[in-house]
């Protein structure tokens, strides 16, 4: 088939290159706008962008896909399919009545449960213990169009949703162009979500990221893992925000307050709601990363001293 890929970061370059090595014609990509990053704020195309323009990929950047420059073009395209991996916009139905097989997503979670922006977060933050990654047909609705198919995936004990963001992306890789193979040859037909299950992932904000240390130990490693590496679970010490990278609960240390700190000479705990976590690799504000015990001994903590959820000053 003659296919018109949209996608934007990093995670989507493995379906993207998957797609360029198979049986299909990947005729162009539809990707965001270049957008300013690093300090000079210099405006930079993304991922998807740079690896198509080095395949030799017609790249188009429309600011919304309803403009009607994108649509005349991709119209006189005339693309079989349009596979999709993490666009990040909503497409109008003008577009999605462009291709004969119409635009078919690629999901990282086993539909319907955790529809929307940020499934692997959620379902981190949720304790699931198997996600996964589903090829859909895009409709009107939120992740709400027939599966063509899924894969599943062990969720490991100290996954952060950034390991298990990327063996999903090149799992996924396979599935999409199974589909592509599945609806060319007509083997593959979307079957509709059922209406029991669904789960809503919306977009992770900084709120969210915000550790409760009068949570279980629990709930706290799976906010941090869940929340690295963005947004980045964070706390407050001394006024200024801490980010938190690693941490790991354990079970045998009960006699620390929620948010009370004991740092040994290798060993940083924090109290919870149940019982400690020790904390492994933190980002004060302005700093990168530094193993916990660096940073303990550099603050000089005092007996009693606290990591707070007060506001920053």
């Amino acid at each position: 088939m003659k296919l018109v890929f949209a996608g934007t970061p990093e995670v989507a370059v493995p379906a993207l290159d998957a797609l360029i090595d198979s049986k299909h014609e990947v005729v162009a990509v539809v990707t965001r706008p270049d957008a300013p990053a690093g300090r000079g704020r210099r405006m930079v195309a993304c991922p998807v962008a740079e690896r198509a323009e080095e395949a030799g990929i017609e790249v188009l950047k429309p600011v919304k896909p309803r403009d009607e420059d994108f649509l005349a073009r991709l119209r006189e395209i005339g693309p079989d399919c349009c596979p999709v991996v993490a666009y990040g916009a909503l497409l109008p139905k003008a577009a999605l009545e462009v291709p004969r097989q119409g635009w078919v997503n690629l999901h990282f979670s086993l539909l319907p449960a955790w529809r929307g922006a940020a499934p692997v977060q959620h379902s981190l933050m949720a304790g699931d213990e198997v996600t996964g990654a589903s090829t859909f047909q895009i409709e009107q609705g939120l992740d709400s169009g027939p599966v063509y198919g899924v894969i599943t995936e062990d969720v490991r004990p100290t996954d952060t949703s950034g390991d298990l963001l990327t063996r999903l992306a090149f799992a996924g890789a396979g599935l999409l162009v199974a589909t592509m193979d599945g609806i060319e040859d007509g083997t593959l037909k979307p079957v509709p979500q059922s209406a029991d299950g669904i789960t809503l992932a919306p977009k992770i904000t900084v709120e969210d990221a915000r550790i409760d240390w009068h949570a279980p130990a629990l709930r706290v490693d799976r906010v941090v893992r869940g929340c690295t590496p963005a947004p980045g679970a964070w706390t407050v010490f001394r006024g200024e925000r801490l980010k938190l990278v690693q941490a790991a609960p354990v079970t045998d240390r009960t006699d620390l307050a929620p948010g009370e700190i004991a740092a040994g000479k290798n060993n940083v705990f924090v109290g919870t709601g149940s019982h400690a976590v020790e904390l492994l690799w933190v980002q004060p504000q302005g700093k990168k990363p530094m193993r916990a015990a660096d940073w303990a001994r550099g603050v000089r903590i005092a007996p009693g001293e606290t990591l707070t959820t007060a506001e920053v000053r």
